[in-house]
């Protein structure tokens, strides 16, 4: 093919854009050339007429051309292609290998901009965008734009953070798997050029995989056992994959080279050298990535038709599997998008692609300490995917249930909660049509079982999104003993004339209440002496309205006249808040307030998680009262229900987000007072130049010196106002310090009594009861590792001690390898 016949068929591509080089006339048009090019680079690799050879020779003619004009337009486009689209990695190497070949001093200077980005995303902690960097930079060794002996220079300095002595192996990990995550590219032009020295850096590698802790790895499994398909830590099941690959001689099936077209070009051109880098010291800011655990569900023998899925350590798996998480990082936020892009895998010739998909969404669902979008994301995404592929994905998401129903007995309880919720989502999508019969042999199980409390829950959770009735009619009758209770008040009172010792004063305050009485009032009637129907006083001296049997008539009196929906509780509690203050003004109070709603809502979990939820944003209860409340004796019942740990969950994270919030305003403050003491002395300076110059008066505007802006009185920022915040901050950071202690020591004792009483019974002491408290208590430091790691020295102290139980104590430090 002519070069002629090259341009045409780009200029056809893409229209006009070919044709603007003819038409430049001056400056006036620097912009919408600007514009153009940006469009030429960002479309490159698009699916179109032409073969993506052609249109790659066609860009770097436009390109080079333009270069003197826009190379640092150029530069910058083509970096910031290397990290927002990895995707196109190769694509964009080879673009930059054939401007190199053309243009020596273009390639060194985006050589130069590479490497500075490179330095950057590792200084500020960017470790994705830091390996995609380090990635493209080994696929321009591909490209004969980078040397290949100081690339593997670059890797063994990165390298050498394995053999750091005093620092977190959190960091090593990364670095470990940064260069490990290259190999795939960039692996066979080392074994080829460089054999000896990509020998030592597999060593060094190996060396460091086969002494590193891994005793974090079982927090992090969402499967307790290995059968049918073993749960590997990531860099454990990288480097098989890797080893897999060497066996190989380095050669793989997915990545598309398209520099090898132009091998004849590119091998003449000449090659720069990576200047030193060394990786920035540890410093106690530095948060690493979290371990984890990588998530296998499917093999060959599930997949009956049409290709076949790679093995669990075959390269091709790492990468199909990271190339579609890529495509959900760019579309998540829309379901449809993300749906259609992933259905149109480049590589969905070679691959199982529905099987694919689904494994690699749960493993992102599943993803442990928390999924990294909103659940409902991959709910959503499922059911576009249905709507694309009719006649297959239903089919392998059904199959996909079946396989985590039958082995949901290893499953992690955060697992459990995520399969719940997203079972109970799909069905409310497909008018609840499940085929229920052939899970009736949870019916004769242990309740405690996971078999029918996750049958329980997802009814539970359904109903949530639906109504009772309809629950009762899409299961079978036998189906009856795992329903959901009907979601209605249990009012206790509800009889006029029972002997209930807060009947009478239940009766006055729901005539009361309905006549519109204020809250003053309402407090006034509960200072007054309970007494009978009779008019007999029960106790005359108590003149309190904290008395219990007093809080449980108010609480049950009012909840239930604002029983008909969310809007009616609200604002049955926003009107008498100040009657809830004073109630709850001891914890025993507080607790009370919690019997009494539960005692009320008890049959409509939504309804009890709501009302709980509104009276922590209101300050009517404590979170440490919430804490207590949950491990009480008469919450024994409740106690291996999801909605209990749904309350735990959001009280922890409303505790946080408060001190988080805390935080960020001290520090803004501090940053206010900080920036008025160097205006205030900046204005004093020129005050002074002021009076000696006299040239003219000065204005008493709102001009400030230093070019700073002028504060508004709201933001002015005192040292007195600085300490109540800090003093503020420090007592809720004590508040969020006593709520984990309590938590984690009632976990302790419940656990610890179990065990006690198993060893005394001579009875196994792994129950369903236990694994699942045990697996609360790994996600109560999971889910808020952020948080508890702040105390973890206190905790350490005063609750996992030496003298615990192995079995606890193995939580806690399984918790602490997670940052070590």
């Amino acid at each position: 093919m002519s070069r002629r016949r090259i341009h045409d068929s780009y200029e056809d591509l893409y229209g006009a854009d070919r044709a603007y080089k003819k038409r430049r006339r001056g400056g006036s048009e620097n912009i919408d050339l600007e514009d153009r090019l940006e469009s030429l680079i960002l479309k490159v690799g698009e699916k179109t007429s032409s073969t993506l050879e052609s249109n790659l020779e066609g860009l770097v003619s436009v390109l080079d051309g333009d270069l003197p004009n826009f190379k640092k337009k150029v530069l910058k486009l083509l970096v910031d292609c290397a990290v927002n689209m990895p995707e196109k990695c190769t694509i964009y190497s080879t673009l930059v290998g054939l401007l190199n070949a053309k243009n020596y001093n273009f390639g060194g200077e985006f050589v130069e901009n590479i490497v500075r980005a490179f330095k950057d995303s590792l200084k500020n902690n960017s470790w994705n965008e830091a390996r995609v960097l380090l990635r493209f930079i080994g696929d321009l060794v591909n490209c004969h734009v980078v040397s290949a002996s100081s690339f593997v220079q670059l890797m063994g300095s990165l390298l050498d953070v394995t053999k750091e002595d005093g620092v977190p192996n959190v960091r090593k990990d990364w670095y470990c798997y940064a260069v490990m995550s290259c190999l795939p590219w960039v692996g066979r032009e080392l074994y080829e050029k460089r054999e000896s020295p990509l020998e030592l850096l597999l060593t060094t590698i190996e060396i460091y995989l086969n002494k590193r802790p891994k005793k974090h790895v079982n927090m992090l499994r969402i499967w307790s056992t290995d059968v049918p398909h073993p749960q590997e830590e990531y860099l454990e099941c990288l480097w098989n994959q890797i080893k897999k690959l060497k066996h190989d001689n380095w050669t793989e099936t997915i990545i598309p080279r398209p520099y090898l077209t132009f091998d004849n070009v590119l091998c003449e051109a000449l090659q720069h050298n990576l200047p030193v880098i060394v990786p920035p010291p540890h410093h106690n800011a530095c948060v690493y990535p979290m371990p984890w655990v990588v998530y296998r569900m499917f093999d060959y023998t599930d997949v009956t038709d049409g290709p076949i899925m790679p093995g669990a350590h075959s390269i091709e798996r790492f990468l199909v599997e990271e190339h579609l998480i890529q495509i959900i990082d760019m579309s998540y936020k829309n379901r449809k998008e993300c749906a259609t892009d992933l259905m149109n895998f480049v590589h969905k010739n070679k691959v199982p692609l529905e099987y694919c998909i689904v494994e690699v969404i749960f493993s992102l669902m599943f993803h442990q300490p928390k999924p990294k979008y909103l659940e409902v994301m991959f709910g959503s995404v499922f059911i576009e995917l249905s709507k694309l592929s009719t006649n297959t994905m239903p089919l392998v998401l059904a199959q996909t249930t079946e396989i985590l129903y039958s082995r949901i007995e290893s499953m992690h309880v955060c697992a459990f909660d995520r399969f719940v919720s997203w079972f109970a989502y799909h069905l409310s999508n497909f008018k609840f049509s499940w085929s229920w019969q052939e899970w009736a042999d949870c019916l004769a199980l242990d309740p405690e079982h996971p078999k029918p409390k996750f049958v329980r829950e997802v009814l539970q959770k359904a109903m949530r999104l639906s109504f009772y009735e309809r629950m009762r009619d899409i299961v079978p009758p036998d189906f009856e003993p795992l329903l959901p209770e009907k979601p209605e008040p249990k009012f206790k009172y509800a009889m006029e004339k029972s002997n209930l010792p807060g009947q009478f004063l239940s009766n006055t305050l729901l005539t009361k209440i309905r006549s519109k009485a204020s809250a003053d009032e309402i407090i006034e009637i509960l200072k007054e002496p309970l007494m009978l129907e009779n008019g007999e006083l029960i106790d005359p001296a108590d003149n309190s309205p904290s008395n219990l049997t007093k809080i449980d008539s108010f609480v049950q009196t009012l909840l239930f006249i604002a029983s008909k929906s969310f809007s009616h509780a609200f604002a049955a509690i926003t009107k008498f808040i100040n009657v809830f203050k004073v109630l709850g003004e001891t914890d025993e109070g507080q607790l009370q307030i919690l019997r009494s709603t539960f005692n009320l809502w008890s049959a409509d979990q939504q309804m009890l998680t709501v009302l709980i939820d509104k009276m922590l944003k209101t300050q009517i209860i404590e979170c440490s009262s919430v804490a207590n409340w949950i491990f009480s004796k008469e919450m024994i019942p409740e106690f291996t229900k999801l909605y209990i740990w749904e309350i735990l969950s959001l009280t922890i994270n409303k505790m946080s987000r408060h001190v988080d919030r805390l935080t960020r305003e001290l520090n803004e403050a501090r940053e206010k007072l900080r920036t008025t003491a160097a205006t205030s002395n900046s204005s004093d300076d020129s005050d002074t130049e002021t009076e000696k110059a006299e040239t003219k008066p000065s204005r008493a505007s709102t001009t400030t010196f230093g070019g700073q802006v002028p504060m508004d009185v709201d933001d002015n920022v005192t040292e007195e106002m600085v300490e109540r915040m800090e003093e503020k901050l420090e007592m809720a950071q004590a508040d969020q310090k006593n709520l984990f202690l309590i938590v984690f020591q009632r976990f302790i004792m419940i656990l610890s009594e179990h065990l006690v009483k198993c060893d005394t019974d001579g009875k196994p002491f792994d129950t369903y009861w236990y694994k699942y408290t045990i697996g609360r208590l790994q996600q109560v430091f999971l889910a808020h590792h952020e948080q508890v790691q702040k105390y973890s020295s206190t905790l350490e102290g005063l609750l996992f001690t030496q003298d615990l139980d192995i079995h606890i104590l193995e939580v806690f430090h399984q918790f602490l390898a997670l940052r070590s």
